[in-house]
């Protein structure tokens, strides 16, 4: 059983090796990953093709789900993109994201999960700006697992998501939710997946 309920994790595998991604798990009590890349492999890194990741995991005793059909990052449908961008605001409102989301909260009371991607920065991936965004937003503790072994919750990556953008500052006629949603959205665009790019030339990662 999960120590915590209602608590939801996350980690990027960037460009670790399989024993230092499995450290981090352990180090943060991880039971069961939840695999929220679109494309589930990895070029240059392919022990985080799916298939073996997979594999190894069980036979680390951790469960592994691939939930990229819901929470993936890269929509396949033409409308939820804007400028060529991936729309995270329009995919949050979709029927397959919101199953998705209930899966991992419903997954959270029976296992420690961490959801998985690429990037190593929770701010340049979509695990934080879409699905860790909703998740905090219905009230489930997010906290990202980074590579030190450290991990940060998504109130304190909203926090430097806010310095970042420059919309920290209090301002009487711009209310802190309607700044914040537009941090989120500046941010968005500059690293969610783009139509424009090839796939040797991402915005952000493959798995994305």
């Amino acid at each position: 059983m999960a120590d915590t309920a209602g608590e939801v994790l996350t980690i990027g595998h960037s460009t670790l090796p399989y024993e230092r991604f499995l450290e981090l798990l352990r180090q943060a009590s991880v039971t069961a990953i939840a695999d929220v890349r679109t494309a589930p492999y990895s070029r240059h890194f392919p022990q985080f093709n799916r298939e073996t990741l997979r594999d190894e995991l069980r036979l680390d005793q951790i469960a592994y789900v691939f939930l990229g059909e819901e929470l993936g990052g890269r929509p396949k449908d033409k409308r939820f993109f804007c400028d060529g961008v991936a729309d995270y605001e329009k995919m949050a409102m979709t029927k397959d994201f919101a199953r998705g989301l209930d899966r991992v909260v419903e997954g959270s009371k029976k296992y420690r999960i961490a959801l998985m991607c690429s990037e190593h920065d929770p701010l340049d991936c979509h695990r934080c700006l879409l699905v860790g965004r909703a998740l905090h937003e219905r009230g489930i503790a997010v906290r990202h697992i980074l590579g030190n072994g450290a991990t940060v919750d998504q109130v304190a990556v909203e926090a430097r998501l806010m310095k970042m953008s420059g919309k920290n500052n209090s301002d009487l006629f711009d209310p802190p939710a309607e700044r914040l949603a537009a941090a989120y959205r500046d941010r968005a665009m500059k690293v969610a997946f783009a139509e424009r790019q090839t796939d040797f030339q991402p915005k952000s990662a493959v798995g994305e």
